[in-house]
């Protein structure tokens, strides 16, 4: 579903180097400057704007040759004149809307300052930061939100474990026209917040939009792996999609996974609010694993509304690390892509017949995931291709297992 990128088959350095400072190379997140050892995979940008990546090495302490084998990748292989994503749209001057970021965590106090920290450092600064602790074991988090953050980020509680759970009460309890969604464990870019706001001026009609995902780090042989077999990039063009416009994606509009993802997303509050929110039977933390963005995806060009892509709302991700955390990842994205279609077809019966018939191109698409045009089928691709498609075969069934389990939380809840 997604793009991947081109990589070295061997741990890589991450890093990012700006053209109006060829001479620095930094951390993701536009961290501090340093000088990595061997192979870097770079993301390049002009003026702040991601432009592309590109890999160079050099020797070991040179990092004025490694900055300028970088300069000398981006000028070969990158359009440096490609236009600012921001004035790509031409949109027209507005006001500054409020955006409520929403963050679900749930027992990852360790990790959450890095994202609250950034996002309240960004150069958006019309948005208020809303932390969903979601069944929580102890009050780590709310400990933590309440002396670290007060009255910059506030908490809310949500006892019923699922990320969609999570997520609605959120939404729930914004208060912005624009409400976005950000993982607990994420660099975030300084201007991601403004970026998504510029997606939606472009266009009254647009309801959704999504930003670009990029690997934090590729330290071990599964993070590697990931960004080989699928990863969450979507590449560096601005993109749009609706019902109304021809795509040339045989899989469109079901492959809702090549519009975005959940761990960077943004709606018009009022929109969302009146899709019912996230669906709970199709989401991370139930046995559905995951797809309540996808729905949503769906359900905005359905209801008329337009998707859009843009790659200057970046943030970074930290892939998991083992190679048994990565082959239980990918089987639960199978899972819960197939819990997303049934849930699609139980919501809108009349699409059934139109997805099953893109169901053999989508299978042959996803055996042949991480292999290059014309090469050879590389064997961890294969297994990886084998354990997703399982997990899809599945999914229907953990979708309907998931949607009784809330069922029972619902009627729980009630006085």
């Amino acid at each position: 579903m997604n793009a991947p990128i081109t990589l070295p088959p061997a741990p890589v350095a991450v890093a990012e180097l700006d053209l109006e400072h060829p001479d620095e190379l930094h951390r993701p997140g536009r961290g501090e400057v340093f000088s990595p050892n061997g192979r870097v995979l770079a993301l390049i940008r002009h003026r702040g704007q991601p432009l592309g990546l590109v890999t160079a090495e050099a020797a070991p302490g040179d990092r004025d040759g490694l900055c300028r084998a970088l300069t000398a990748a981006a000028a070969r292989e990158l359009d440096l004149t490609a236009p600012d994503p921001r004035t790509a749209t031409a949109a027209p001057p507005a006001g500054t809307p409020l955006v409520s970021v929403v963050v679900c965590t749930h027992d990852r106090a360790d990790l959450l300052p890095r994202s609250l920290d950034a996002l309240l450092a960004g150069t958006y600064r019309h948005t208020e930061v809303i932390v969903v602790d979601n069944a929580p074991s102890d009050r780590a988090t709310e400990l933590l939100v309440r002396l670290r953050y007060p009255g910059r980020v506030r908490y809310v509680h949500e006892p019923v474990p699922g990320l969609a759970r999570a997520r609605n009460r959120g939404l729930a309890v914004a208060h912005g026209e624009i409400c976005a969604f950000a993982d607990d464990d994420l660099l975030i870019d300084a201007g991601w917040a403004a970026a998504l706001v510029d997606g939606f001026r472009a266009d009254p009609r647009v309801g959704c939009v999504t930003g670009l995902v990029l690997p934090a780090e590729l330290d071990t042989r599964a993070q590697i792996a990931l960004e080989r077999y699928c990863g969450y990039a979507k590449g560096f063009t601005v993109r749009s999609w609706s019902l109304a416009e021809p795509s040339d994606d045989p899989l469109f509009p079901f492959a809702t996974g090549r519009l975005g993802t959940g761990a960077n997303m943004a709606f018009r509050t009022g929109l969302l609010r009146s899709l019912g929110g996230f669906d709970p039977a199709t989401s991370t933390g139930t046995p559905a694993r995951g797809g309540e963005d996808l729905l949503s995806f769906l359900q905005v060009l359905t209801s008329g509304h337009t998707v859009v892509y843009r790659p200057d709302a970046l943030v970074w991700h930290p892939h998991r690390r083992s190679m048994e955390s990565l082959t239980t990842q990918v089987f639960g994205f199978g899972v819960g892509f197939g819990a997303y279609l049934a849930a699609a077809a139980r919501r809108q019966p009349l699409l059934l017949a139109a997805l099953l018939a893109r169901v053999p191109r989508g299978i042959r698409q996803t055996l042949r995931r991480g292999t290059p045009a014309g090469g050879r089928r590389d064997p961890l691709m294969a297994r990886l291709g084998r354990l997703e498609l399982l997990g899809l075969v599945y999914g229907p069934v953990c979708y309907l297992r998931s949607v009784r389990m809330q069922r029972r939380a619902d009627h729980s809840a009630r006085p």
